[in-house]
C-alpha cells in the first residue's frame, strides 16, 4: 500500500476523500487481518490528511465537517477496510458528542475539541464496554482520585493519545457514582495489554488498557452520574455515537455486496442466483434505510428516552441486515467466496461484531418496550 503520496485537501467532501483512501487501505486489509496487526499505516494516513480533527468546529480550530459527511466517510472507509473504519469511528463519536454538546448545551467541551484540532489527537473510548454501570474503582485522595481499572475493547489504543473513560466511586451522599475523565496514555500507571485475538475486526487494536493506581486530578473530572442509571449524556451518546459506529458496518456490507455482484457476473443467468441476489439487495436496502434514518435523527432531533429508543431500534435493524447482506453475498459469490483472497470471508467475520455494541438486540427490545409502555427505563 502506497502511504507516501501527498496530503489531500482538508476542505470539502470528506466522504469522497475517504472513498479514495479506502482503495489504498483495501490493499493491506487482508494482511492486517491475518497478522492480528493494528491498522497503524491507515491511521497515520488519516491523521496526515486531517480526518481526526475533521468534525471539530471551525471556531475551535477544526475543519467543520458535517455530521452526515463524517458518517459517509466512515462508511466509505468500511468498504475498503472494516477495521480502519470501526477504529476511526470510535474516535469520531467522542468528537461528535463533544461538538454537539458544545453547540447545543454550551457544555465546557471546547478544551478537549481545541486540543484534538491543535495536537491532532487520537481519542480512545471505553464507553461500549463500560456503558451505564462503568467499571473500575475511583478512590478519593488529596487533589483527585486514584483509578484502578481494566478497560476492554479500547479500539485504536496502539496510537491513542487520550483514553476517554470512567470509573466508580462510593460517594458518601449520592452512593455509587460514575466519574468521567480522560487519561493520557503516557500517564504513569497506564499500560496496554496485547489481548486482541478475535474473530473479526482484527486490525482495530481493541486491546485491554490497564489503569494501575492512576492519578486523575479533580479538575480532570468532566462529569458525574449515578451508577447504572440512564443519564442525559447517554441519550446524547445513543443518538450521536451509533450512526458513526454502524457506518463502519454499512461499509462492510457495501464492500461485500460489490464483491459478490462482480463475482457473479459471469453466471448471472443461473436460475437460483437472481433470488439470492434479490435477498441480498433487500437486506442491503433495509440496512441502508435504517442507517440513513439514524443519521437524520442525529442531525435533526433532540436526545431523550424516546429518541434513544428510535435510534436503538434502527441500530438493531442495521446490524441484523448488514450481517444478512454479507451472508447472502457469500451465497451469491458461490464457492469462490469461501477463499480468503476474495475478501468475503473477512467481511463475514468483520460484520459479526455488529452484534455486540450497546444496546444489543435483547436489551434494545426491553428498553424500547418499556418506553412504548410508559415504564421507567431504569426499572
Amino acid at each position: 500500500m502506497n502511504m507516501n503520496v501527498g496530503k489531500i485537501d482538508t476542505t470539502g467532501d470528506w466522504t469522497a476523500k475517504a472513498a479514495a483512501l479506502a482503495q489504498e487501505f483495501a490493499a493491506n486489509a487482508a494482511a492486517h487481518d491475518a497478522e492480528d496487526r493494528f491498522v497503524a499505516e491507515c491511521f497515520a494516513r488519516l491523521k496526515a490528511d486531517g480526518f481526526f480533527e475533521a468534525h471539530v468546529p471551525v471556531e475551535l480550530g477544526g475543519h467543520g465537517a458535517s455530521y452526515a459527511d463524517l458518517c459517509g466517510a466512515i462508511r466509505a472507509l468500511g468498504a475498503g477496510c472494516g477495521s480502519t473504519a470501526l477504529a476511526f469511528a470510535m474516535h469520531s463519536h467522542l468528537v461528535a458528542v463533544a461538538a454537539w454538546r458544545w453547540r447545543h448545551e454550551k457544555a465546557p467541551t471546547e478544551g478537549l475539541l481545541k486540543r484534538v484540532a491543535a495536537e491532532n489527537l487520537v481519542l480512545v473510548s471505553s464507553g461500549g464496554s463500560d456503558w451505564l454501570k462503568s467499571a473500575g474503582t475511583a478512590t478519593k485522595v488529596d487533589g483527585g482520585y486514584r483509578i484502578t481499572a481494566r478497560k476492554v475493547f479500547s479500539s485504536g489504543c496502539p496510537m491513542g493519545d487520550l483514553l476517554v473513560t470512567s470509573a466508580v466511586t462510593d460517594d458518601p451522599q449520592a452512593g455509587p457514582t460514575v466519574l468521567h475523565f480522560a487519561v493520557p496514555f503516557k500517564a504513569e500507571g497506564v499500560k496496554i495489554h496485547d489481548t486482541w485475538r478475535v474473530m473479526g475486526m482484527r486490525g482495530t487494536g481493541s486491546n485491554d488498557v490497564e489503569l494501575d493506581n492512576v492519578f486523575v486530578p479533580d479538575a480532570a473530572i468532566s462529569g458525574r452520574r449515578p451508577q447504572a442509571k440512564w443519564h442525559p449524556l447517554f441519550h446524547a451518546i445513543s443518538m450521536l455515537a451509533f450512526p458513526l459506529i454502524y457506518a463502519a458496518y454499512m461499509g462492510v456490507a457495501d464492500g461485500a455486496r460489490a464483491i459478490a455482484l462482480k463475482a457473479a457476473a459471469k453466471r448471472a443467468d443461473e436460475g437460483h442466483l437472481a433470488y439470492l441476489a434479490g435477498e441480498m439487495e433487500n437486506a442491503h436496502t433495509t440496512a441502508e434505510i435504517a442507517f440513513e434514518d439514524m443519521v437524520r435523527i442525529a442531525e435533526a432531533e433532540k436526545p431523550g428516552e424516546k429518541t434513544s429508543s428510535r435510534s436503538m431500534i434502527r441500530r438493531t435493524i442495521v446490524g441484523q441486515n448488514a450481517i444478512k447482506t454479507v451472508e447472502r453475498a457469500m451465497e451469491v459469490a458461490g464457492g469462490a467466496g469461501f477463499y480468503r483472497k476474495m475478501g468475503l470471508e473477512r467481511a463475514f467475520r468483520d460484520v459479526q461484531a455488529a452484534r455486540y455494541h450497546p444496546l444489543q438486540e435483547k436489551p434494545q427490545l426491553r428498553y424500547t418496550g418499556r418506553v412504548a409502555l410508559g415504564l421507567d427505563v431504569d426499572g
